[in-house]
């Protein structure tokens, strides 16, 4: 096994190396706390999927959250009206981003993976846990909707079990994600999830060419990439223009920043 770290950033709020003799792209998202995906954070993804984009050896990029959670999703904060225009066309180009690029991302989840820290999880092509892990699109409890999650979510485990998590934006454990096909490998503890997926690296991507394991992503997801690039432009001006000039969105993430429960108008 080699793990010389080739490469090896600490930014602001992204950490990165790559391994295995520059063929694994390694990201951390590590906020201090809950790993927020605010504009920062953002703009340091963009960076280095930037890089990897750029990097002809690599044939995998993996993600995950330092401490304890994955991520608590994206800044409330930039939600509120003033930002959310801003704030979604940041956010949403990267998964343009990943889209174009075509390289394997796998997500590692530990703890709580909410939100845009979902979103982020759901763009990739594997995801696997640990079964400390928590899944949500706890949007609409904020008088919100998650544009990426409203097109994802179906495409991977079916409109039924999607409008579930929609809809009533509860949170589910990684045992029930496993079994809706969100979670593609299920382990019992951060360490055995290490292991397993340095085994599966090793097995799975490392043998493979990292120029074909490109063009196998894109083809696999032509329809998945032609449905991203269609609906979401249209989601985030329905976000921006419709949803952020009624009482209630405004309402509900304002309730959650002041710490008290929203009183909704309809």
């Amino acid at each position: 096994m080699d793990n010389t770290l080739l490469i090896n950033k600490k930014m602001t709020k992204i950490e990165f190396s790559l391994t295995h003799s520059n063929s694994v792209a390694k990201i951390v998202l590590n906020d201090g706390k809950g790993n927020i995906l605010d504009s920062i954070m953002m703009n340091e993804l963009h960076q280095i999927l930037e890089e990897c984009s750029q990097n002809a050896t690599i044939k995998l990029i993996t993600i995950e959250g330092a401490g304890k959670h994955f991520s608590f999703g994206a800044s409330v904060e930039e939600h509120k009206k003033e930002n959310a225009g801003m704030m979604l066309k940041n956010f949403h180009s990267l998964f343009y981003r990943i889209s174009e690029m075509g390289i394997p991302m796998l997500a590692k989840v530990s703890g709580q993976c909410l939100g845009g820290g979902m979103e982020v999880a759901l763009i990739c092509n594997f995801i696997f846990a640990d079964a400390t892990a928590k899944f949500g699109q706890p949007e609409i409890i904020l008088g919100v909707f998650p544009p990426p999650a409203s097109i994802l979510l179906p495409l991977k485990i079916g409109y039924s079990r999607a409008e579930e998590l929609l809809i009533t934006g509860k949170t589910i454990s990684a045992d029930q994600a496993q079994k809706m096909g969100l979670v593609n490998e299920l382990f019992t503890d951060k360490l055995s999830l290490e292991n397993a997926t340095e085994d599966w690296i090793q097995k799975n991507i490392l043998p493979k060419s990292a120029s074909s394991l490109r063009y196998a992503v894109k083809a696999g997801r032509i329809f998945h990439n032609h449905i991203l690039s269609k609906f979401l432009p249209a989601l985030e001006e329905y976000y921006v223009s419709q949803l952020m000039n009624t009482k209630d969105a405004n309402e509900g993430i304002n309730a959650f920043l002041e710490k008290r429960q929203p009183e909704w108008v309809g």
